[in-house]
């Protein structure tokens, strides 16, 4: 009896674990769906049961330019932000990891920091900063704004894989007469490539969908997508907001998706080529 009893406990409390992970798992993704489903209902009345499968508030959505023009400069802030963060963080990690200077630590931590602070927070410092030294909001104060939010997440991908990279290969290249940026970009550069595209996309997905940030830092009449969201929110709720809002899904889900099977692929196509030289 006394043995049984701690594992029928155990499988109790395996199974409220399971449920309660399952409910929470139901509470997060069960909105998406609904989106998602309702952004295809040929009613203007999103709502169950839907009254039929219509592809018109995609259309009226492509022809929507306030939507069109959002959707633009979230893109071309998002690869902005992604190219201009990629390769700080590449430069910071390698620092990071293959140098001892002084303030190393301090740095570090610097880099870091706004990955700890929330972002409403750090929104509305860096806005009372900006009033307080009468700068107006401009494009390129919100372009840093992203950038600065998406470096510390890039320098953690990119230090995690640096650590992994022997020194050697860099050593054996020095030895040989190679200067240090040529073993930089000839070997340490090709083996952090995954890590420089896993940051790249994550520093795209973070500002493509970054909202709080962009209320406060973006300058007047600029929308982007996830503000022109709430705007429309703020007149009515139109079924083109669940068309919008799938779209927004399919680029921030869908983005690292892809870029996780190419990675996978490349991957895969490296290891198939490592016996064919080592043959050689």
């Amino acid at each position: 009896m006394k043995v049984g009893r701690p594992n029928k406990e155990g499988r109790w409390a395996w199974r409220l674990t399971g449920f309660v992970t399952l409910c929470v798992y139901i509470f997060m993704f069960a909105p998406i769906v609904a989106t998602v489903i309702l952004s295809f209902n040929a009613s203007m009345f999103g709502g169950f049961p839907m009254t039929g499968f219509s592809l018109q508030w995609y259309g009226k959505l492509m022809a929507n330019e306030a939507v069109l023009a959002a959707f633009r400069t979230s893109l071309w802030i998002a690869l902005v932000t992604a190219v201009v963060t990629t390769a700080i963080g590449v430069v910071t990690s390698f620092a990071l990891v293959r140098f001892e200077f002084p303030g190393k630590q301090t740095l570090s931590t610097l880099v870091i920091l706004p990955a700890l602070v929330p972002e409403t927070i750090l929104g509305v410092g860096l806005l009372v900063l900006i009033k307080a030294v009468d700068q107006p909001r401009t494009m390129l104060l919100l372009v840093l704004g992203h950038i600065l939010l998406a470096v510390p997440y890039v320098v953690l991908i990119t230090q995690a894989r640096m650590v992994g990279i022997r020194r050697v290969y860099e050593e054996a290249a020095l030895s040989l007469g190679a200067s240090r940026f040529s073993s930089f970009r000839e070997i340490t550069l090709p083996l952090l490539i995954p890590a420089v595209v896993a940051g790249a996309l994550l520093a795209f997905t973070i500002s493509f969908d970054n909202t709080s940030a962009s209320l406060f830092w973006r300058p007047a009449g600029v929308e982007t997508m996830p503000t022109q969201i709430l705007s429309m929110l703020k007149i009515s709720i139109s079924p083109e907001i669940n068309a919008l809002g799938t779209v927004m899904i399919l680029v921030t889900v869908g983005i690292p998706l892809i870029g996780g099977l190419i990675l996978q692929s490349l991957t895969r196509l490296k290891r198939r080529d490592e016996p064919k030289e080592e043959a050689r």
